[in-house]
């Protein structure tokens, strides 16, 4: 302990220095170790458990106290296990009233989210209702049996060649038996001609 009584005033300042600086490092050191660990592993262990499939030929029904509600068929397709969603390309498929085929569609593209139940088709979308009603559409909405299905984008409506509609968005009534149309619309009814 005497080289410490014999070293200068200045030479001691500079060590206090040195050793609060040594120690504030160390402190902000193992600090954000400790910060950023939890950080860390949850990062990894999202990525470690991420799972997605690529399917050809991808099936999605959902059905209910033996009834069944609908059916989804894309020739190709991906499931994403930490979102819960399907992607499908070339899709088909069925929406049920009944245990009977009430509205079928075709569409390039369509999801299925797993955790909200909702099917989205878009890219190219055709229907076809039960009573021959069909709708072209850039996006339709399927939300649940009891939410109207929602058709926006480019909508056209045609029911026995003598009435035709345009809109941005239709609503589909849950029962498939009647729809709104909203935005830019026109209607167009033509009178059936009789051929002798």
């Amino acid at each position: 302990m005497n080289w410490w009584s014999n070293l200068s005033r200045k030479k001691k300042a500079y060590i206090y220095a040195f050793a609060a600086l040594a120690s504030i490092m160390v402190w902000a050191f193992i600090s954000a170790g400790v910060i950023t660990h939890d950080f860390n592993r949850s990062q990894l262990s999202t990525d470690k458990d991420r799972q997605e499939a690529l399917i050809n030929g991808i099936i999605l029904t959902e059905t209910k106290d033996e009834k069944k509600y609908w059916e989804i068929y894309g020739e190709t397709g991906s499931y994403d296990s930490n979102n819960e969603v399907a992607m499908m390309d070339n899709v088909i498929g069925n929406f049920y009233k009944e245990n009977e085929v009430a509205m079928s569609f075709q569409s390039s593209k369509g999801s299925y989210n797993s955790k909200t139940r909702v099917i989205v088709l878009y890219q190219d979308t055709f229907i076809v209702l039960e009573d021959g009603t069909t709708l072209k559409s850039d996006r339709l909405r399927y939300a649940g049996n009891d939410e109207p299905i929602i058709a926006t984008g480019n909508v056209q409506i045609t029911r026995d060649n003598n009435f035709v509609a345009t809109a941005d968005k239709v609503e589909i009534s849950p029962d498939y038996g009647h729809f709104k149309i909203s935005g830019n619309t026109t209607s167009r009814i033509y009178e059936a001609k009789e051929i002798k």
